[in-house]
């Protein structure tokens, strides 16, 4: 990894990374998430008894509830990731992609897979009841499934899931190219990103294609909570600390504190993690020693992460000042710190006796709020705040609205985690109590009343980096960060 001192030395290596690209995929993962987002406010308007679009059917929170997931994991967090991938790769390897047309072309046949995914979803019933949909299916005997699949998190419908594949086995090669090229040894932020780009692929496959339509009963069960899970745990886990061993050396200017620890980091997210999925059922038909076993490895997951964490303890170690002064910084350790407490909650919520209570509740809910808005959307938000200045060669228009923006998002999704695993416990206590549902359905609202106000808590934050980035964009006058080498 070259220093600042390098990148002077060799201005060419400035010329490895499409900035264009970047700032092209930065946006459109903003764009998604502010649709997400929108989806989401939707959903939580419903439970406190007020649908703005009560008897339109096209804009049924049931409907949108699946767009805001699909957005989030594959518009929001893998846009984000391959921005920050197209920056961070050519850099490390000193090398380009394989194709920067093929950049280009990934770009586009990404977006167009995941806004046919969400028009699939939103219009997919409605186009399969249509007359000339239903006679071209009757003319040559063929299933027309133009809507979403009955799986969490694998929605997309079967007619996009070959194009998808098709796309990740595109990324896996444009990036693996350069990667093949590093001659010695090569830095954990690598592996994690070569396992990422294998892994990804694998599980997607798995998910949406043998949960569907190759395996049946508690089989299929079982291998959709292995997707559930790996979908994190497997593609955004990898590709977000991978990207924390790059960015967070480079930002404090010292370099990774144990490299042993990083290697005992990602050879047990290799291990354990693809066993985690099955304790999303527990309690069902699925053999217990598999149940058994996922509970063992959540476990030992959290064991995992703690000698991450510690690692990057030790990188800031004396240096904690920076937490506070530098933003990005605080945006990566604030993340840290959020996935060692989603960590610490699956070991508890994995134990047979805590699922009693918490099964089907909305403490679930919070958890996956915490990690995925809390830890990986907020490594994205410090890799755009670090990044943007540089992109587009001009200071940040307002330090005030990206601090706004800071504390809004981590106090939002920190109050709506907490408020929803309340909810949880309470809702829980009903049900074992053998109240009617109404019961636990009252006693749910100020709970999602405060989710609520948490969600336009975190919505607001984003409306004052979208403002903040708008600004910027337009500021004609360029500062010194042009200037500054680019590391």
């Amino acid at each position: 990894m070259m220093s600042s001192g390098e990148t002077d030395r060799f201005p060419a290596a400035k010329q490895l990374v499409e900035e264009r690209l970047v700032v092209w995929y930065f946006v459109a993962a903003l764009t998604y998430l502010l649709i997400s987002m929108l989806g989401g406010i939707l959903v939580g308007l419903q439970l406190i008894h007020y649908n703005p679009f009560a008897g339109i059917e096209l804009m049924a929170p049931g409907r949108w509830r699946m767009v805001h997931t699909n957005a989030i994991a594959y518009g929001f967090l893998a846009n984000g990731f391959l921005g920050a991938l197209h920056w961070a790769v050519p850099r490390l390897t000193l090398f380009p992609v394989a194709s920067r047309k093929l950049s280009y072309f990934i770009f586009a046949a990404w977006q167009v897979v995941v806004l046919c995914t969400a028009g699939a979803i939103i219009l997919g019933p409605s186009l399969q009841t249509a007359p000339w949909v239903a006679d071209l299916a009757k003319e040559y005997g063929i299933s027309m499934s133009l809507g979403a699949q009955g799986l969490e998190w694998g929605e997309t419908p079967f007619w996009i899931d070959p194009l998808a594949l098709v796309g990740l086995a595109l990324v896996a090669f444009n990036f693996f190219v350069p990667i093949t090229r590093v001659k010695g040894p090569m830095y954990v932020t690598l592996w994690y990103f070569m396992a990422a780009f294998v892994w990804t692929f694998l599980t997607y496959a798995m998910g949406n294609l043998m949960s569907e339509y190759t395996v049946a009963g508690t089989s299929a069960g079982a291998i959709a909570g292995l997707f559930i899970h790996d979908l994190v745990g497997l593609f955004v886990t990898p590709l977000g600390w991978g990207l924390m061993y790059y960015f967070v050396p480079i930002l404090l200017k010292r370099p990774i504190w144990s490299h042993g620890l990083s290697l005992v980091g990602f050879w047990g997210l290799a291990f354990f993690y693809p066993l985690n999925g099955i304790h999303h059922f527990l309690y069902t038909p699925i053999p217990m020693f598999l149940q058994y076993g996922a509970v063992i490895a959540t476990i030992a997951v959290e064991l995992v992460v703690t000698t991450v964490i510690i690692n990057f303890i030790g990188t800031i170690w004396g240096r904690g000042r920076e937490a506070f002064e530098n933003l990005p910084v605080r945006y990566f350790y604030c993340g840290m710190l959020y996935y060692f407490i989603t960590c610490a909650q699956c070991a508890l919520q994995v134990t047979l006796t805590f699922q009693k209570l918490i099964h089907f509740t909305d403490w679930v809910v919070g958890h996956a709020h915490l990690v995925m808005f809390g830890v990986f959307s907020m490594w994205i938000f410090g890799m755009m705040t670090y990044l943007f200045p540089r992109l587009l060669g001009r200071d940040w228009y307002s330090t005030k609205l990206c601090e706004w923006h800071f504390w809004l998002s981590a106090s939002g999704v920190l109050v709506m985690a907490i408020d929803l695993g309340l909810a949880g416990v309470f809702q829980g206590y009903f049900w074992a109590a053998l109240l009617p549902w109404d019961v636990s359905v009252d006693g749910s609202q100020p709970f999602w009343i405060a989710r609520m106000l948490a969600g336009l808590s975190m919505f607001a934050g984003l409306l004052c980096f979208l403002w903040n980035l708008w600004m910027t964009w337009q500021a004609g006058e360029e500062t010194s960060t042009q200037a500054a080498p680019a590391v």
